[in-house]
Order: C-alpha cells, then structure tokens, then sequence
C-alpha cells in the first residue's frame, strides 16, 4: 500500500510540475508574438517594400515591441524557478514564489564563490570549458532551464515542509512562511557548490538526447511531434516540450557571437539578431510549423467528419461543439476540446492522430519551412511565416494543411462509421435521473452534477485545473462514476491511479472548478 501511495503522490507530482511550465510558457508564446511583430515590422527588408512603415515614431514602437519581448526569452530560467514552486504551493504562494527567485540567486553565487575559488573566471579557457555565463549580473555555470527546474523543485519541497515552522520564542520572527526563503538560500547556497561536480554529467545526458534526436535526422521531429500528443493524456507533454525547447537537447547554435541552447531559444535569437539572415530549418523543425498541418487541417477535418458521421437529428445541438473546438485549435493552438471527442471513445484513431502530427513536423521539415514559435496556430502563421517574408516557405502550410484535412475527414469518416464509434451526436440521448435534475435545480449548474458524481466533497483531497481538465486527487476512486461525469458533459475520465485523475471539462473548465470550490467546505 505504502509503494502504490508513493506512485500516487509521484503521478500528482509530475502532472502538476507541468502544468507549471505553462505560466512562463504562455509569456513566452505572447513575447514571441510581440518580437515577431516588432522585428518584422522594422526590418530593413519591409522598410524598403512597404516605406509607409519607415516612419520615426512607428519604428520606435516596433523596437520597443522587439525589446520588450526578449522578456521572457533573456528571463526565462527566473521565471521557471519562481513558476514552479508558486504552482506547486498549495498555501503561501507569494512566499513561495519569492523564496524560489532567492534560491535561485543563492545558486548562482554559490557557483560563482566556486569558481572564483579556483581560478576559473581568470581563465578564459576554463570560462569556456565550465559555460560560464552571466546570470543575474554574476558569473555563474550556465544550467538554464534545468537548473532552474531544479530550483524550483528544491524550493516547492522546502516550502511545503517549512512554511509551518516553529522557531523558538526568541526567534519567533523568523518562523513560519519567513522561514522559507531563509532556508531556501542556505539549502540552494549548498546545492551550488556541487553544481561544478555534477553539472558536467548532466549537460552530458542532455547533449545524449540531443545527439540522439540530431542522429534521427528527418525522423526526429516525427519522434518528438508524435511523442508530444502521446503524452498528452496523462499530462506529461509539457516536459517532453521543455527539453527540446530550452536545453541541449534542442540543439545548440552561435547566434550574433552568442552559443545558444534549445530549440525555441535559438530561434528567438534568430530573430532579434539584425545579422542573421532566415532561421535555421532544424531548429524550427520542432516548433509551431510542425503542428499546423494537424491544427490548421488535420482536426478540423476530424470535426467536419464528426459533425457528418452524427445523426441527422443530433447535428445542430453539437453544431457549437465542434465550431468552438475548431476555433480554440486554429485560432488559440488549444487541441484538446477537439482530441478529447474521439480519446476516449476511439484510442486507436488518437494513435494515427499522434502518428499524422508526427508526420506534419517530419514532412514541414523536409520542406524546409522555417516558422518558429509554440502554438502552430493561424496567428503564429501570419506573424512568424507570412511577416517574416517568402524565405519562411509560408505558401506551403496551407497546400500540407489542405492535404492534411483532407486524410483526416476521411480516416475519420471511415472509422466512425465503419466501427460505429460514439462520437459526438452518436450516442444514444439519456434523461437526467430525478436525482440528478434535484441537484441542478438546487445548485444551479453542473457544478454540482460532477461533485456528486465524483464521490462528494468529502472524497476530494485536492482540486485545479488546467486549460482544459479538471485535475484531482480522491480519497476512494470507487466513488468516481465515470457514466454519470460522460452525461453530465464530461469528454472523458483519465485515471491515472488509485488516487489521481482528471476529468476532461473543455475550455470551461475554470467555471466549472469554481462552481465545485464554491460548494466544498472551507477550511481554516
């Protein structure tokens, strides 16, 4: 029992690590939005074929644009370690959001104690061979996105175990949620003076899977592209996504006389660097322009078969459906309220999902497409393929993407019809029980449907949310009826263990979150 509640808790763990990469991830996707506007716009290429742009004040505020949004990208390992144990909180998240920016200070001091030590800022061979870097205005080991993770972690499990501390009298002061960041500086100070030792096996693994991705060739974004929507169910995708975005693994280029890590790192520099000319095609073989044959076409597809293969009489009830869905995945990237239709009722169609996304990042970077970003939806195409001018190969997105719907509607079709799979407007139509209609006329919403059919209040140790799911632990998963949570609007039911699950809400997810906090008990 005690190795299948450390599954549960490691689960919990993982899921909820991930959905803290999103805070700064959708910074991030916005000043990219902001640099690929502001960069554009105040190239000397459009300047000199649109002159109506080279106006003094309108290039001033495309600069302001492009610097501005390096924000995120030059921050980004501060803003991890202050994300993940600020999501990773469940009380104080102030406390624990500023004890994760002191941890990762003291890291890098630590570092840099170690280095001035022995010698090896005075050399600018040993410089070269450590990664010395300048990070927060100090000369530290460079271990980006990783090293932050790590602070973040350390700082979330010393939050957790220390933001009730008790001190003596005499020191009463220092106690409780002050304590946190005083331990966390002296905890992180001892964690940097072993970054030098342990560091170089790290960067190694990192550089392993890198090499291994590199040695794939074209088949490499396949892995990773497939390998992302896989994960996706249970969670995990954002992990995969991090790696290859932000570390070695992604690969690692000189940009304006600068050695760059990550994916999507790269391809910001590129960007803001008025030297370089284009992007680099295997870099931005594993960001947005990858996803754009399966988001712009592929899914769409699936939903006009969906809306086709449903009975005649069901069509204008799931009409909204399916039209919100499509919107959230070309207009927002969001895929999920359209891949959670067919998950659940059809695993093997969401295997050659995964397989055709695959495929739309191997063959986009077979073409040598070269648009960047995170989303791969309509805006990243107009911004960061079209704006950025005919090198980007934009014209080519919407002949793969026309391509794409067109094998989606028809595998879909087929398979729906063929297998009389339950899509939506399928299944059969249910009543509510009386049961059920007393408790949406005395608690207004659905709220309370899905409360009751979780098992209650009191079966629920913990409640978030992330764009799309419910995300919960329960006390007794035998609670948890999975018919009911499906006829009260629920996509689907993941059960990921004993204890933990997520319930697929769609892009309402948060009214229904707060609808279910407002009906459990508060405790002091």
């Amino acid at each position: 029992m005690k190795q299948e509640n450390k599954k549960s808790t490691l689960w919990e763990f993982f899921q909820s690590l991930g959905k803290t990469f999103m805070v700064p991830v959708a910074l991030l996707a916005f000043s990219g939005i902001l640099l690929g506007v502001g960069s554009s716009f105040s190239s000397a290429a459009l300047k000199e074929a649109m002159p109506l742009f080279d106006n003094t004040i309108l290039q001033y505020v495309f600069i302001w644009m492009t610097k501005i949004g390096l924000v995120a990208f030059i921050y980004l390992p501060v803003m991890f370690a202050i994300a993940i144990p600020m999501g990773l909180a469940r009380e104080e998240k102030g406390v624990a959001a500023f004890s994760g920016l002191v941890g990762y200070a003291a890291l890098n001091l630590a570092i840099n104690f170690y280095l001035t030590v022995n010698g090896v800022l005075d050399s600018d061979t040993l410089r070269q061979a450590y990664g010395v870097k300048s990070i927060l205005g100090t000369d530290s080991i460079d271990t980006g996105i990783l090293g932050a993770v790590i602070v973040g972690i350390i700082v979330a499990k010393l939050h957790t175990r220390f933001y009730t501390f008790k001190m003596p009298d005499a020191l009463a002061f220092f106690g409780g949620a002050r304590f946190v960041p005083i331990i966390s500086s002296v905890v992180l100070g001892l964690v940097g003076l072993l970054v030098p030792f342990i560091w170089p096996y790290f960067a190694a693994g990192i550089n392993g899977i890198g090499y291994a991705i590199a040695g794939a060739g074209d088949f490499g974004p396949f892995l990773f592209g497939a390998g992302e929507r896989l994960l996706l169910p249970i969670g995990l995708h954002h992990i995969l996504v991090a790696l290859i975005r932000f570390t070695e693994a992604g690969g690692t280029l000189e940009v304006c006389g600068e050695t760059v890590s990550g994916a999507l790192n790269i391809f910001y520099s590129e960007l803001a660097c008025s030297e370089t000319q284009g992007f680099t095609p295997s870099v931005t073989a594993f960001l947005s322009q990858g996803k754009m044959p399966a988001f712009l076409g592929g899914l769409p597809g699936a939903a006009l078969a969906m809306y086709h293969c449903a009975k005649v009489e069901n069509r204008s009830k799931i009409k909204a459906l399916l039209l919100s869905g499509v919107v959230a995945c070309v207009v927002g990237g969001i895929t999920e309220p359209l891949e959670f239709l067919f998950l659940f009722v059809a695993p093997a169609l969401y295997f050659i999902h995964a397989m055709l996304t695959g495929f739309g990042f191997m063959v986009m970077g077979m073409l040598d497409v070269t648009i960047g970003n995170t989303d791969g939806n309509i805006i990243d195409f107009l911004v960061f393929g079209i704006l950025q001018g005919t090198a980007t190969k934009w014209y080519l997105v919407p002949l793969v993407a026309g391509i794409w719907f067109t094998v989606y509607y028809f595998v879909f079709r087929f398979a729906i019809l063929k297998f009389n799979l339950k899509t939506p407007g399928r299944e059969a139509e249910e009543a509510l029980s009386e049961e059920a209609e007393t408790i949406l006329a005395t608690e207004g919403g659905k709220g309370g449907l899905i409360l009751a059919a979780l098992g209650g209040a009191q079966n629920i140790t913990s409640l978030d949310n992330c764009i799309t799911r419910l995300r919960l632990t329960v006390a007794d998963m035998s609670l948890v009826e999975d018919a009911k949570l499906k006829s009260y609007g629920a996509l689907g039911v993941v059960k990921l263990d004993e204890h933990s699950l997520q319930v697929v809400i769609g892009t309402q997810v948060h009214l229904v979150k707060n609808e279910i906090q407002s009906l459990m008990p508060t405790t002091s």
